[in-house]
């Protein structure tokens, strides 16, 4: 990771926002009053900007749109009270927050490093101490796909991943999950934002906020039997996973619709959204739709046409594992 004069220097003009008032009246018209009466729904904010169609996506212009997704999301009226909310879920000032992120496929298919480091800015200038953030992920293949650079620096945020820290000693299981977690979730992070990268699958139909967590165990392919079902669920259901992973800012700025989880230029999709929300049923339920839209759009099948249909989200939403909802009549979904 950068530096913190670094990371500064780079985002100072979207730091700008934070004392715009023409940028705050702009953001107080996705968070109007009836938007905050729905309680009993699940949120999930979906958030575009077709200008970021490009391969130097505007720094600023990611900026502001994650903070147009958090003030929508949180209901806040300034994007600088909706970080300082994320950020008190912690539970404490010196509670070490999480980014984990997804760097799997390789360059062109991985959390973009612009989103990263807005999300690591934005938190400080919430209160949140350099050295209370990490940025983590499998290992430094994947960090570095991700366009980061890997820093151990106690002062400075972290960035390195589970083969620096290594996995816990002993299995923990939950049904048919048997997994070793990362040391960096269970001892370095009293919370963790999810950072994925919507894309197509070959085997679970979707990866996004659920299946990121393949991520943070150390044989993640004993979890991919029968499209990930019940795998992602499973792992999804257990304590470190559910009580640690608080909320999900995942990154469809770019995407693959088909031959995912890796890059392949000729399904490359820019969707320029960012996606925000706690329930990571909703989350994926919304993806999963987006994802079709897209392949429709393309003349391909459906997923369950091609009988490899994203099943774990309904397991993840059942009565045993109680991770959230997929019934659209009960996800709230604010497109702004």
């Amino acid at each position: 990771m950068k530096s913190r004069r670094e990371f500064l220097k780079q985002t100072a003009a979207g730091a700008m926002i934070f004392g715009s008032s023409a940028a705050a009246d702009k953001l107080r018209l996705v968070a109007m009053p009836s938007e905050r009466k729905e309680a009993a729904a699940s949120k999930v904010v979906v958030a575009r900007d077709p200008s970021l169609q490009s391969a130097q996506m505007s720094e600023t212009r990611v900026l502001d749109l994650l903070d147009r997704a958090v003030v929508a999301y949180t209901g806040q009226e300034r994007p600088l009270d909706a970080w300082k909310h994320i950020a008190a879920q912690r539970g404490s000032a010196d509670g070490t927050i999480g980014l984990k992120t997804n760097g799997l496929g390789g360059r062109g298919i991985s959390t973009h490093a612009v989103l990263i480091h807005a999300v690591s800015e934005r938190l400080q200038q919430a209160g949140v101490k350099p050295g209370n953030i990490i940025v983590w992920d499998r290992n430094a293949r994947d960090l570095n796909a991700c366009g980061l650079t890997i820093s151990t620096d106690p002062n400075g945020v972290r960035c390195f991943g589970s083969d620096v820290i290594g996995f816990e000693d002993h299995t923990e299981t939950w049904a048919s999950a048997r997994v070793r977690f990362s040391k960096i979730l269970t001892r370095e992070c009293a919370m963790v934002i999810n950072l994925p990268i919507l894309k197509d699958h070959s085997m679970a139909g979707l990866t996004f906020a659920m299946k990121n967590m393949y991520g943070v165990v150390e044989s993640p392919w004993e979890l991919h039997a029968n499209g990930c079902n019940p795998g992602v669920a499973d792992l999804n259901a257990m304590p470190a996973v559910r009580q640690k992973v608080r909320y999900t800012i995942g990154d469809a700025l770019s995407s693959v619709y088909h031959g995912g989880p890796g890059f392949h230029p000729q399904y490359l999709w820019h969707p320029n959204a960012i996606v925000v929300g706690e329930d990571c049923v909703a989350i994926d339920t919304v993806a999963w739709q987006m994802l079709e839209r897209k392949r429709s759009e393309a003349g391909l099948p459906s997923l369950a046409a091609e009988g490899r249909a994203p099943h774990y989200i309904g397991t993840a939403a059942d009565a045993a594992h109680d991770l959230g909802t997929n019934d659209l009549k009960r996800i709230h979904l604010m497109e702004i």
